[in-house]
């Protein structure tokens, strides 16, 4: 009887030291709906390059999946997302290298493209049919938004008559001064065609990363000063005026964000925020936004705050918004390497997805875009990876003009936690872990984001647990009901919730779905 009551007094003891040693290793979750950073705009990819013979030339079936992956909002039997739900669609106007041949010296075919017009002036719209049947597709599937961006102006009206500039290092744009007006309107007749065509495009990107001299022969591509590019957009303004379309220009497109904030070594082409947007430069079409590109600017960890900083205190100076409008990996770093070697793991699924949440975070971005849906290389520069299916030759360009074998990613799920979830007008709004560690800590361990649709009192949470180590969160007051995971095993996989203390599991992007009423 002693003995059994000695235990009576001490077990209690030991369940409340239990309970009180757990409770005090959770994360407890403050959001304060009142604080409202930027307004999101939505989640993107482009079609540049490989839509083009995976589009034109793939077996049907195959093509309606890879475009559910990128494009669906629906879900399966389990309550899992069939795709990501991408909320804008980027299209390549391309400049005619394919038209060309060898003769454009860009031996790379999946790198040259069509153009809708040829030498003598006349418009083919049944070309860059591949990219057209992606565009469709992103139509029926409801893709929100769509933009229009252009690299080089066709090759008749370039200075040296090839879709890359060449030796020229005076950092002009490669298109005959005389041409810039014809530039413009081919630009102007491409949107007015699709609109009659049943797609308007909301944005045209006229010029791509002016800053690099795109002397080599890889691809399309030309420099521009920022003169240039007011002048080009002038001209485009008033085109777009006078055929009544409701396209707005989006300009920026820098190669490095620090092009946007300063010379950066190249004044003419640097500086956009100021150069752009002062008072002298009224162009009624233009989107109040600047866009940019996180290339070389996300490692190391340091590096990528500093930059976003940086970034966002011109932003407010400014009051413009932001787009993060093109990335891929190309720059090196400890964490997975370089861009060299393609990755469908986890790893580099982590490392984007902290790349979007500093985008989003420290630099208010209120639309973020990856480089290409599609890639057919051994490198980190796609959502879907295209190969043979031949291990003896995976890579073999001609052979995957026709067919292949298509993979997802797992960088193309954790984009869904965020493309997928956080939709465009959903507002970004505070959150804070109590007494956690510091922005630098937190980006090598726990970061989370919290977005709003104050309409549906709606809330949305992406949390990325980037350690080793599971995370335990008190979410209490916020009524969590649903948690979709990424992991190295899991796809955007859907768990009922009930219990509001959560725990996300080690090397994770998290979506949580609540709401805001307490």
């Amino acid at each position: 009887m002693l003995k059994t009551n000695k235990y009576f007094f001490i077990t209690p003891i030991l369940v409340l030291f239990s309970i009180f040693t757990l409770s005090s290793q959770f994360l407890k979750v403050k959001i304060d709906q009142s604080k409202v950073y930027q307004t999101i705009e939505g989640f993107g990819a482009s079609d540049a390059w490989r839509c083009q013979f995976v589009g034109s030339n793939w077996p049907l079936i195959k093509r309606e999946k890879i475009a559910q992956l990128l494009f669906s909002k629906n879900k399966d039997s389990n309550g899992n997302p069939k795709g990501i739900g991408l909320s804008i669609w980027r299209f390549y106007i391309g400049a005619g290298t394919t038209e060309q041949g060898e003769n454009s010296n860009i031996t790379n075919e999946w790198r040259r493209s069509e153009s809708f017009i040829d030498v003598n002036g006349n418009y083919n719209w049944t070309k860059q049919k591949g990219q057209q049947w992606f565009l469709n597709k992103a139509k029926k599937y409801g893709v929100d938004q769509f933009l229009a961006f252009s690299i080089s102006s066709p090759v008749q009206w370039t200075k040296n008559g090839k879709g890359y500039n060449g030796d020229n290092k005076d950092g002009e744009m490669n298109l005959k001064p005389e041409y810039f007006d014809e530039y413009a309107q081919f630009m102007v007749k491409f949107l007015d065609h699709f609109k009659s065509e049943g797609i308007s495009f909301d944005y045209l990107s006229p010029v791509n990363e002016p800053q690099w001299d795109w002397e080599k022969k890889s691809q399309e591509g030309t420099p521009a000063t920022n003169q240039n590019i007011v002048k080009l957009s002038k001209l485009l303004n008033d085109k777009i005026k006078e055929n009544n379309l409701p396209t707005k220009i989006v300009l920026g497109e820098a190669a490095d964000l620090r092009w946007l904030y300063s010379d950066y070594g190249k004044p003419e082409r640097g500086n956009q925020i100021n150069y752009f947007f002062n008072t002298k430069n009224k162009i009624e079409t233009l989107k109040k936004t600047i866009s940019g590109h996180s290339y070389f600017t996300t490692w190391p960890v340091d590096s990528l705050i500093s930059i976003r900083k940086k970034l966002n205190h011109k932003l407010q100076n400014y009051n413009l918004d932001y787009w993060q409008s093109e990335f891929c990996i190309l720059e090196n770093t400890d964490d997975i390497g370089g861009g060299s070697k393609r990755d469908l793991g986890i790893n580099t699924a982590l490392y984007v997805a902290r790349v979007i949440h500093a985008d989003l975070t420290i630099a208010n971005a209120s639309s973020w875009q990856w480089w290409t849906a599609l890639t057919n290389a051994d490198y980190k520069d796609g959502l879907i990876y295209l190969d043979t299916g031949d291990s003896r030759d995976l890579f073999n360009l001609n052979k995957m003009k026709f067919d292949g074998e298509f993979h997802d990613s797992k960088l193309l799920w954790a984009f869904g936690n965020f493309s997928r979830f956080v939709r465009p007008k959903m507002k970004r709004i505070k959150i804070e872990l109590d007494d956690y560690k510091t922005l630098g800590e937190q980006y090598k361990d726990l970061m989370i984001s919290a977005y709003v649709d104050q309409e549906k009192s709606k809330l949305v949470l992406v949390a990325i647990n980037y350690g080793k180590t599971n995370k335990t969160i008190d979410f209490s007051g916020y009524k969590i009901k649903a948690i979709y995971e990424t992991s190295k095993d899991k796809n955007l996989e859907y768990q009922k919730v009930s219990n509001q203390i959560i725990t996300l599991s080690g090397r994770t992007v998290n979506t949580l779905i609540g709401s805001i009423s307490k």
